[in-house]
């Protein structure tokens, strides 16, 4: 694995000195470093049942070298890495272009030191290397989002995403602080051993869970994802997306279940909570977005909301003690982020070969493009059915597991915990429906009907690099559906590792082919039945309409409903289609309509739903802040005079402090 990240690191620098050879990029460093993640992956997968392996590297500081260490929870995470890195990685090969607002061979540097942080993330055993390539995943990343730079709301993007990384650094570093517990071993294996109090544990709780919710993108601290993501070009959406928000999952577990030594019940509500709310606010704001990229981002916070219940689910179940439980839950939410990574991934990629083809991201002038890019239009298919969490993809597995955490639970000693839990397995099911929802309408207005604009006539579909790279993630999200049993037992030694329980033996109990989350008799599930199901379903109906109608083909206008001068304008908009979720949920969101007069000539009708959270908590914070710069500023009156007078009055109270 060191030599995997080596590797990409001479891959950027071969890029800083290949700064306008596209040729050289695209079809040699980006391929090289694509190989890079799919051994990357081989290795995790390897690793996974090889125990801990530990290193010191001679860097960093004197008496502070880096220590690394290869255990199940980061080898898992190094395998997602690897395995939808080495799809993006090749789509991005195909996809950068000249004039992407940064010179190729800079995208190129900042892209692999981008995958050699996250990949040190991973393996980082103490505070001090931690920190370090936390930072270096931030910086690379805010270059990478701002590439097109030269766009002042690009430019704004990322200096969001920016500050509300470095705010969550602050609260990492804190948390970190408190689990040394004054021994000054910043070592994660020093933290393991010290005797926390109780209160203690909770504060580096609560800190772990604002520093890696900031960039998970947990409520309220979501702001910069919707607005980093459409800014970044597709390949690095979908690495953000897919795998970045991962490293915060993981710093998350790696704390809590880890690094404490206690958990309390309350960690798991609190996750609860925040992943409840999460997760209904990604995804009712995804239902009423107009914009591809910004569509995604919210269903990524919605998916984050997801991951982190089943992680509270676990946590509560810990506390209380019942590990088959604790396992069951937790490996929920380990399935959810390896599925989400392809089908995430692949959804972002799949909306650059559509930039790349149209020039367009706005939804409403978009339309009918499965005619003319169909290897772009059904393998993104495969990507919505696995979002939508339909079987026999991936995404149903993962909340499938997750309900059944929740039918098994009516167990917990806790009376308040028996009644909330309903609750929150009724709030997964609504998010499950909406998000079905979001992807029809995603798909529908993107790839069916006709199209809106003339110029989609002349869309051109993947090809090369861009369709492999499509494929692999694809591929990805189907076998990850088909297999589930072997999936959890990839997943089983993180289980054992943080619970001290695992599901391979019991998942595997009905064969091969079947998923057996707790015991055969109270639930089962095949996905390679259903799928045959599914195909006999669609070969009988083919054949039965062959035989009724004689091979006659009829053709028609899509979506005429029976209208014969139908024109592509007429079709159902995504503001229409998002128009009863707004109603419904209209305390959501801040609306602004601007609505026409019987005496416009050219009358429009327009909303624009902003965030609540963006006016009640950050832009009073804003003013604050301005408030006190300009305060400041009053101070520097560019006088050498009255900077010496500064510094001799701070110099005449310390003085006077410290003797008294």
């Amino acid at each position: 694995m060191l030599i995997v990240i080596a590797l990409w690191m001479l891959v950027a620098l071969a890029g800083a000195f290949a700064l306008d050879r596209l040729a050289v990029v695209s079809r040699l460093l980006f391929p090289l470093g694509g190989a890079g993640s799919l051994v990357l992956a081989v290795a995790a997968a390897h690793a996974l049942s090889e125990g801990v392996q530990v290193a010191i590297l001679p860097l960093g500081l004197p008496d502070l070298p880096f220590h690394l260490r290869l255990d199940a929870l980061s080898a898992f995470f190094l395998f997602t890495l690897g395995s939808a890195g080495f799809g993006v990685s090749l789509f991005a090969a195909g996809y950068f272009r000249q004039g992407e607002g940064t010179a190729p061979g800079l995208l190129c540097l900042q892209y692999h030191l981008f995958l050699a942080s996250m990949a040190l993330v991973f393996l980082a055993d103490d505070a001090y290397l931690f920190m370090v390539v936390w930072e270096s995943m931030a910086m690379s990343s805010f270059f990478l989002v701002t590439a097109n730079h030269r766009i002042a709301e690009i430019r704004r993007a990322g200096y969001l995403y920016l500050l509300i990384a470095h705010v969550g650094a602050i609260a990492i570093l804190l948390c970190f602080g408190v689990l040394q517990a004054g021994s000054g071993d910043y070592t994660f294996g020093g933290m393991r051993v010290q005797s926390l109090s109780p209160q203690w544990a909770a504060a580096a709780f609560v800190l772990a869970v604002i520093g890696f919710g900031a960039k998970a993108g947990f409520v309220p601290l979501h702001v910069w994802l919707p607005e980093a993501h459409p800014a970044a070009p597709s390949p690095v959406s979908a690495l953000m997306s897919g795998l970045m928000l991962k490293t915060a999952i993981y710093g998350l577990l790696r704390v809590t279940l880890d690094l404490s030594p206690v958990q309390a019940w309350w960690w798991g509500v609190l996750l609860l909570a925040l992943g409840v709310v999460t997760a209904l606010f990604g995804v009712v704001f995804a239902a009423a977005q107009t914009d591809m990229k910004r569509l995604l981002a919210y269903s990524s916070i919605e998916n984050i909301g997801m991951i982190a219940i089943g992680i509270g689910l676990a946590v509560i179940f810990k506390s209380y003690a019942m590990p088959a439980l604790a396992a069951l839950a937790l490996s929920a939410a380990l399935y959810h982020v390896l599925a989400h990574a392809f089908f995430k991934s692949l959804l972002f990629v799949a909306t650059g070969s559509v930039l790349h083809a149209t020039g367009e991201r706005n939804l409403g002038r978009l339309g009918g493009l499965l005619r003319f890019m169909p290897r772009v239009g059904w393998i993104t298919l495969v990507a919505v059915l696995a979002s939508a969490g339909l079987p026999p993809m991936a995404g149903f597995v993962a909340e499938w597991l997750l309900l059944q955490s929740f039918l098994f639970s009516p167990g917990l000693p806790n009376p308040f915990l028996n009644m909330l839990v309903p609750v929150v397995a009724a709030a997964i099911a609504l998010v499950a429906a909406l998000g079905g929802y979001v992807m029809v309408k995603f798909y529908g207005v993107v790839f069916l009907g006709r199209p809106r604009e003339e110029r989609l006539h002349e869309a051109h579909d993947a090809e090369g690099l861009e369709h492999a790279g499509l494929l692999w993630l694809a591929a990805g999200c189907v076998l990850l559906g088909l297999f589930p049993a072997q999936v959890l037992a990839l997943i089983d030694p993180v289980t054992r590792e943080l619970v001290g329980h695992g599901l391979a033996a019991q998942a595997g109990a009905g064969g091969w082919w079947l998923l057996v989350p707790n015991t055969i008799e109270r639930a089962s599930y095949s996905p390679l039945l259903f799928l045959f199901g599914v195909a006999a379903a669609f070969a009988l109906a083919f054949l039965g309409v062959r035989r009724l109608y004689h091979g006659r083909i009829r053709r028609a206008p899509p979506w005429d409903c029976g209208f014969p001068w139908q024109t592509p304008r007429m079709q159902d908009t995504a503001e229409g289609f998002g128009q009863p979720i707004r109603q419904i949920f209209e305390p959501f969101f801040r609306m602004h309509r601007e609505l026409p007069t019987p005496f416009d000539t050219e009358p429009r009708y327009q909303v624009r739903i902003e965030d609540h959270f963006w006016y009640l908590l950050y832009a009073p914070i804003a003013r604050g802040v301005a408030a006190v710069a300009r305060l400041v500023g009053l101070m520097q009156q560019g006088r050498i005079a009255i900077y010496l007078l500064y510094s001799f009055v701070t110099l005449l109270v310390m003085l006077i402090l410290v003797s008294w």
